[in-house]
Formats: structure tokens, C-alpha cells, sequence
């Protein structure tokens, strides 16, 4: 990597880790089951980050979206869907059959989410704004739930698992992208890494097995989960 490139990177991570503010969650403490200490949440100050430009050569989000295995007429939930990066991508994706649910804790994320859609002519997303401790989503309807660097972030993690299989489909997967911890080149803080094991850890204990992973992705780790 250059030296302009990771000045450039530097100067991103700095807009995104200043606007990480201790917004709903328990951010510093420790999760009950792998130890890991729980991140805050990136304020919607740091959407800017999220839309960058070189975000595709960084983290290569259509290859993660074409690993989804996503087919059209699909319901599909972008949970912690910030600015709607991966929203536009999921609704193109799943087509006009198919539905993207919109989740968000900030109001201030949804409406740039709502705003984009109707600049692009997307009427196929749905705008859910979700609690701390509960995703509001439809019961035994959503195909995939995408978390995407956000599963890190969440304040109660267990509890809202907990109601996302409620929400699952008979076929439906909980897929999440986090930075590898286990590279120690990945540019992003601890706190907002996570490692397989961790991830296999935590899911596990609220009643979810690791159904598929991918790790060619450049800086983070895909995996999919499917309920016991």
C-alpha cells in the first residue's frame, strides 16, 4: 500500500472512529460468553466513511453481495444499514420481487437511506427503525439478515439475536462482514475487529451453527449462520 493510500485511509478511519459514540449500546464492556469488549456505534457524523470511494477497492462489497447467493424475490434485511451503501446493492439484487428492510437505530441513517432510494428509483426498501435489544423485524419472513462491520457494535448482542430467529424464514441466514482480528495488518482498531472463534462463540451460545465462511474477501471475514 502507498504512502498517499494509507494517509488517505488514515484520514477515513479517523472521520469513522471520531464519530464512534457510545449511542444506545454497553460499549467498554465485556461480552458475557467470548470476553470481547463491546465497540460503540458509529455515529451517523461518520456516514461520509461508509460512501467513500474507495470502499469497492478496499473491501471488495461486490464480491461479498455476489457471495450472499442472493436470487431475486428474496426479503432481505440490512441491519445496521448506515447510509444504505450495501441497501441499493441488496435491493438491485433481489430485484422488484424482492424486498430490502432498511434497520437502523438512528433516525438521521434511515432518512439518508429513504433519500437514496428515491434519488435511485428504488421502491423496493423498507425503512425499520429498530431498538437496542430489538431488530423489529417481521416474524418468519426474512431470507438473510446482513450485518455488515456491525455485529461488533451491538449493546446486547444476545438479546437481539435472540429476536432475529424469530424473524428467520424457514431458509433464512444471519450473515455477517467483520475486520479479522486474526490479521494484525487489517488498518482498523481492535475493538472493531472480531475473530472467527469469537463470532462461532457467541452465535453458538444463542443457538446458531456456522454454515459457511469466506474468507477472499481483503480485510474481512463472511459468515453465514443458520439456526440449530
Amino acid at each position: 500500500m502507498t504512502r498517499s493510500r494509507l494517509q488517505s485511509l488514515a484520514v477515513g478511519a479517523g472521520i469513522y472512529f471520531a464519530a464512534s459514540v457510545l449511542l444506545f449500546g454497553q460499549a467498554g464492556t465485556a461480552h458475557p460468553v467470548s470476553g470481547r469488549v463491546l465497540a460503540g456505534v458509529m455515529g451517523h457524523e461518520g456516514a461520509p466513511w461508509l460512501d467513500r470511494k474507495e470502499r469497492e477497492s478496499e473491501e471488495r462489497p461486490s464480491k461479498a453481495i455476489a457471495e450472499l447467493k442472493l436470487a431475486p424475490g428474496m426479503v432481505v434485511a440490512d441491519f445496521g444499514a448506515g447510509s444504505g451503501y450495501y441497501t441499493e446493492r441488496l435491493a438491485r439484487a433481489v430485484g422488484p420481487t424482492g424486498k430490502v428492510l432498511a434497520v437502523d437505530l438512528q433516525p438521521e441513517m434511515l432518512q439518508m437511506v429513504g433519500q437514496r432510494a428515491k434519488k435511485l428509483g428504488l421502491t423496493n426498501i423498507e425503512l425499520v427503525r429498530s431498538t437496542p435489544d430489538d431488530p423489529r423485524l417481521p416474524a418468519g419472513t426474512v431470507d438473510l439478515i446482513l450485518m455488515v462491520d456491525v455485529y461488533h457494535e451491538l449493546g446486547a448482542p444476545q438479546r437481539v439475536l435472540r429476536a432475529m430467529k424469530a424473524s428467520l424464514s424457514p431458509r433464512g441466514r444471519i450473515a455477517i462482514l467483520e475486520f479479522r482480528k486474526e490479521d494484525r495488518n487489517v488498518p482498523i482498531r481492535e475493538e472493531h475487529k472480531m475473530s472467527v472463534a469469537q463470532a462461532v462463540q457467541e452465535f453458538g451460545a444463542e443457538g446458531y451453527e456456522l454454515d459457511r465462511r469466506v474468507d477472499s474477501l481483503p480485510w474481512q471475514h463472511l459468515l453465514v449462520f443458520k439456526a440449530r
